[in-house]
């Protein structure tokens, strides 16, 4: 297959997809992943993609999001590392809201793995999230499902979900963001999705973010929360030194965590360490 044939089929998985993993595409397409990874170069100097880490996602990601079975897939080495280190931040009995998207997802199957979820209340505003802990053959963890429209990325939005929000109370808020934008804040590409992550914040004594390093080179288009409204941001280390430090003047708390922890295995005893701060 010429290099042509092969970025024409690059592009139209991104128009059906949103975004595509240079790995999976190297299967699909019986070539190296060097290979793929040239065509990408290749696209995004001709502006018809945009390269993020470990594959590419559509110039249009702007207003539009990829589908949660495809976020699912990509980045998951990083999304495994800040989730470990965001169970830290949870006691048993506390109540909690997890929002959308596929980091604060894994955030919750490692959550639901260890002994900090015991005597949990999760409210979210994600299908899979709710999903997961139904499925769990302990019910030792409540979940309370905010209702509302569903988005692309499976998360429940607008005025219905909202509202059931704003008549709770929760001790600490687990966001995903599509990107981070220095010094604005944290945004994401669908506006009622940013309203209602707005909404559980307002609800929250504490708001933590959970995202990789990558979303610092994303745009998006509305704003959710600027970094004096945020607690604490859970990243890994592989974020840039020059993002690291103005992040850092920014918001409250900001932690790196190396990337080497993603294999470091569960904590002895099955419970999680106290926070080391960075």
């Amino acid at each position: 297959m010429i290099s042509s044939q092969r970025q024409h089929l690059i592009l139209n998985r991104l128009r059906t997809r949103g975004a595509v993993r240079i790995t999976a595409l190297s299967k699909e397409l019986g070539v190296s992943a060097m290979t793929i990874r040239r065509d990408i170069a290749d696209l995004a100097d001709k502006g018809l993609l945009k390269r993020v880490h470990g594959g590419a996602v559509t110039t249009s990601s702007l207003l539009a999001e990829p589908l949660f079975s495809v976020k699912s897939q990509m980045d998951m080495g990083l999304k495994d590392t800040i989730a470990r280190r965001a169970i830290d931040y949870v006691s048993p009995g506390d109540v909690i809201a997890i929002g959308g998207g596929t980091t604060a997802y894994v955030f919750a199957q490692h959550l639901l793995e260890s002994r900090r979820c015991a005597g949990v209340t999760i409210l979210t505003n994600s299908i899979p999230v709710a999903e997961l802990v139904q499925a769990m053959e302990s019910k030792d963890v409540e979940v309370i499902v905010t209702g509302g429209v569903i988005t692309r990325s499976n998360s429940l939005v607008g005025p219905i979900a909202d509202k059931v929000v704003s008549s709770l109370r929760v001790n600490t808020v687990f966001l995903g963001t599509h990107s981070v934008s220095i010094p604005r804040g944290f945004l994401m590409p669908n506006s009622l999705e940013a309203a209602t992550d707005m909404a559980l914040m307002d609800i929250a004594d504490r708001t933590i973010i959970l995202t990789d390093h990558t979303k610092w080179s994303c745009t998006s288009l509305s704003l959710f929360a600027g970094f004096d409204q945020v607690d604490t941001v859970i990243t890994d280390d592989e974020l840039d030194r020059h993002s690291a430090e103005a992040t850092r003047g920014l918001v409250k708390e900001l932690v790196l965590v190396p990337t080497t922890q993603a294999d470091r295995g569960p904590h002895p005893e099955g419970l999680p360490d106290t926070p080391a701060l960075e």
